[in-house]
């Protein structure tokens, strides 16, 4: 093989890692472009659902705690959300 040929190679070889790198950083500068950032540089927390009533989500998630011996697990989570739901609680969006 003559170095002109791996020369050729090695540029092709260049140039197809630059075009997968590009789209990569493209990926991640939309990424970073979609947070939300407060003051100071920090990102905002991902809002989500939260509980209307908080002193009875935390009695469920400490009987969540015993019952289960994985927690947090989905297991334990849905029957969080479940008995929490049936003894009257609910959930508002943030």
């Amino acid at each position: 093989m003559t170095t002109n040929t791996r020369n050729k190679k090695t540029i092709r070889k260049v140039v197809k890692g630059l075009r997968k790198a590009s789209k990569t950083h493209a990926g991640q500068a939309k990424s970073l472009s979609a947070l939300k950032l407060k003051k100071g540089g920090k990102a905002k927390k991902k809002s989500g659902s939260t509980p209307t009533n908080p002193a009875l989500y935390a009695r469920v998630k400490a009987e969540a705690k015993r019952k289960f011996k994985v927690y947090p697990s989905a297991y334990a989570n849905a029957w969080l959300v479940r008995t929490y739901k049936k003894r009257g609680g609910g959930y508002r969006s943030s």
